[in-house]
């Protein structure tokens, strides 16, 4: 693999100099931690699984330290969480809807230092760090208002005097696996509206943004102890892959949210059903952004830029293809490139940078893998393709092009990697869309209304997220947020997605004093 040295990169864009920032004792100090902390919440703290450094992306510093859960610390924590869900789901859902408009509150007074943790320890610029808050703020706003909306429905009985209606009621403890590219969102997502539907939670986020879970956990715990509630409703168990697979396991968790790898979630989907527990599962994504030959370039030109390179290509909903009109595609390719070529990277917490660093070093090694596949299967790398030469996990928003059935191009690699393809006919892009095993977000470029309602229509893209000139990424919590086929079919987020947290009961009443059957059954 090329590595390109700092100094070449300085002439060709202006690369970040300045050193890369040690993570200062103000920042934990604003959260409540400390370098060495506990990961184990129930209502008090603790912990006696290994001890976990959380580790700075962008330089390779240690920022501090977590105690992970042991198998027993789980089993302490679900048994508090169950008891705690006999309290919760007693308490009326606007009432619990207060409860969180307190964490929302919360959350806000300490926005400013969770989004520099989150780009401390994901390695995310500020702004999306904050943003990230600012997303668990959001949610945590539409479920409250959700908790007075938690709506059945009346309806009509064939049977005279008989009331027929359906009825949700809160489903029991709720675990949620988060994971590392969104430490604070994904969980506030799960959280905010299990919680208004009246379910405790148990939080395992990654181990890679420990600190991160337990700041947040910090910050609902002190919402819970002020109200004179079990702490243990948000619960965490901070934790490996063992600690995810025994909540997978465990009869105790009635819901399971799990996000991930295609691979792990196919594994916890089989082992949540062979308890016939249920699961929601939001799992990877290969995301399209379609430009035909009436698009607005300025447009399109922007979100892809924003859409491939945003989080340094670590999104679920990040870009990953680009299928480009045979008419517009020189054009684009030249302009696309110009404008990478202005993408300054560089440590998150600095203004301007628009691209930090990979997340690990096994991701670092992914995009190698990547380049050298695409090059491998008879592709062409347009624009970077390489690895920085300094501390920290820097690699080059890179620009291919390739077939559309290549294999490289079926595979989801969290990187900052996007593959052009150019077409002729739009069916073809649509078809090339649908192809892939993932069904995440999809976006056509197009200012024609006949071609827009094709593809929001039933022989359209598949996925659970479609667009038109708007990016892949960057979805509003108002809409439920999920996806098709290898994504895993889940919904988190807005719209109905609140159902999928409570149980739906169909009650019929009798108040007639006689016994009609239904169909006229007649039983005498």
């Amino acid at each position: 693999m090329i590595t390109r040295t700092l100094h070449t990169l300085q002439k060709a864009r202006g690369f970040s100099t300045s050193s890369i920032p040690r993570t200062t004792s103000v920042t934990l100090k604003a959260l409540g931690l400390d370098s060495y902390n506990l990961g184990v919440y129930n209502g008090k703290w603790g912990g006696n699984g290994d001890v976990v450094e959380s580790v700075n992306p962008a330089s390779g510093d240690v920022i501090g330290a977590v105690q992970q859960a042991s198998a027993s610390d789980l089993n302490d924590t679900l048994d508090q969480a169950a008891k705690a869900a006999k309290v919760w789901r007693e308490i009326p859902a606007p009432k619990r809807g207060e409860i969180v408009r307190q964490m929302r509150n919360a959350l806000f007074s300490k926005i400013e230092p969770l989004g520099k943790l989150v780009s401390l320890e994901m390695g995310k610029i500020l702004p999306e760090g904050i943003g990230e808050v600012q997303e668990y703020i959001d949610i945590a706003d539409y479920a409250v208002g959700l908790s007075r909306m938690l709506n059945g429905k009346v309806v009509p009985s064939e049977r005279p005097g008989h009331m027929m209606m359906e009825v949700w009621n809160p489903l029991g403890v709720v675990g949620i696996v988060s994971a590392f590219n969104f430490p604070v969102a994904v969980y506030g997502w799960n959280s905010a509206i299990s919680l208004v539907c009246g379910n405790p939670v148990v939080w395992k986020g990654a181990p890679s943004t420990s600190l991160t879970s337990v700041a947040v956990t910090k910050i609902l715990a002190e919402v819970l102890e002020t109200n004179g509630l079990p702490g243990a409703i948000c619960s965490l168990a901070s934790g490996g892959a063992e600690i995810g697979h025994s909540m997978a396991k465990d009869k105790r968790i009635n819901l399971l949210s799990f996000t991930g790898s295609t691979n792990v979630g196919r594994k916890v989907a089989l082992t949540v059903q062979e308890r016939f527990g249920k699961c929601l599962l939001e799992l990877g994504g290969n995301n399209v952004i379609i430009v035909h030959n009436d698009a607005d370039l300025d447009l399109a030109v922007r979100s892809t830029l924003f859409a491939a390179v945003g989080t340094a290509g670590q999104r679920c909903t990040t870009t990953r293809r680009l299928f480009l009109h045979e008419e517009i595609h020189d054009t684009f390719i030249e302009r696309l490139q110009k404008a990478y070529s202005q993408v300054k990277i560089g440590n998150p917490l600095e203004p301007g940078v628009l691209c930090g660093p990979l997340h690990t070093k096994q991701a670092v090694a992914a995009f190698e893998q990547g380049i050298s596949d695409v090059k491998a299967q008879g592709g062409k790398i347009l624009y970077g393709g390489s690895v920085l030469n300094i501390p920290g996990n820097f690699v080059e928003p890179t620009i291919t092009s390739i077939a559309h059935d290549a294999p490289v191009v079926h595979r989801e690699i969290f990187a900052p990697i996007l593959h052009t393809i150019k077409y002729s006919d739009i069916k073809d892009a649509v078809a090339w869309n649908n192809e892939v095993g993932q069904g995440l977000s999809s976006s056509l470029f197009t200012t024609d209304p006949e071609r827009i309602f094709r593809w929001i229509g039933p022989s359209g893209s598949d996925c659970g997220i479609v667009n038109v000139n708007i990016p892949t990424n960057g979805a509003e919590i108002g809409g439920a947020f999920g996806g098709e086929k290898e994504t895993g079919g889940g919904r988190e987020s807005g719209s109905t997605a609140w159902q999928q947290y409570m149980r739906r009961q169909t009650c019929t009443i009798n108040y007639s004093g006689m016994l009609p059957l239904a169909q006229g059954i007649k039983f005498e």
